[in-house]
């Protein structure tokens, strides 16, 4: 008998959060080659290389960070950080995103994911997270939310996949209120 809830499905015990490394390429790529091929959730048209993956992890854990999620051993989801844009006075914001293997999604494997990026991009002295989400998407919508995002626009029609235009939700989250210095120009 359906009561209308949408039940969370039971965890199957907190997984292991670790950094990414250049070697966990392979198995971050197989969580997130099908987001690619299937689905607009990734603006990607095409899957990256292994190689390619693994630069991508290189450059986000020297600059931002990337976390990748385990249980027994086996990668089952990652969140990382890169940049918001390239101009000099966004250097202080940055731009997140989580991929949980859909067999471990609603087990609290991105809010775990994100609720330690956020704290490590913090300590980094990154003042606002910024998270694009592909519409409609609820359970990201409500992922976002869960961890203190809130929503603050729609880009609409912004991206062409699938033969099809997709608006992104953009949701933002404040990290620390000032950077850990104010640099200035020169």
């Amino acid at each position: 008998m359906s009561d209308g809830i949408v039940h969370r499905q039971p965890r199957r015990g907190t997984p292991k959060i670790r950094p990414a490394t250049e070697a966990d390429a392979a198995s971050l790529l197989a969580i997130y080659r099908p987001f690619v091929e299937s689905t607009a959730v990734s603006f990607e048209t095409v899957a990256p290389t292994t190689d390619e993956f693994a630069a991508r992890i290189a450059k986000a854990v020297a600059g931002w960070q990337w976390l990748l999620a385990e249980r027994a051993g086996q990668c089952i989801g990652y969140a990382y950080g890169s940049a918001h844009r390239e101009r000099a006075a966004y250097r202080w914001s940055v731009e997140v995103s989580a991929y949980v293997h859909p067999s471990h999604q609603r087990q609290g494997v991105g809010r775990t994911l994100y609720e330690r990026l956020l704290e490590d991009l913090a300590q980094k002295g990154f003042c606002n997270a910024y998270a694009g989400v592909t519409m409609p998407n609820v359970g990201s919508i409500a992922l976002h939310r869960s961890v203190g995002f809130e929503s603050i626009g729609v880009f609409k029609s912004v991206g062409r996949k699938f033969g099809k235009w997709h608006d992104v939700a953009w949701f933002q989250r404040p990290l620390r209120s000032s950077p850990p210095r104010e640099e200035t120009a020169t």
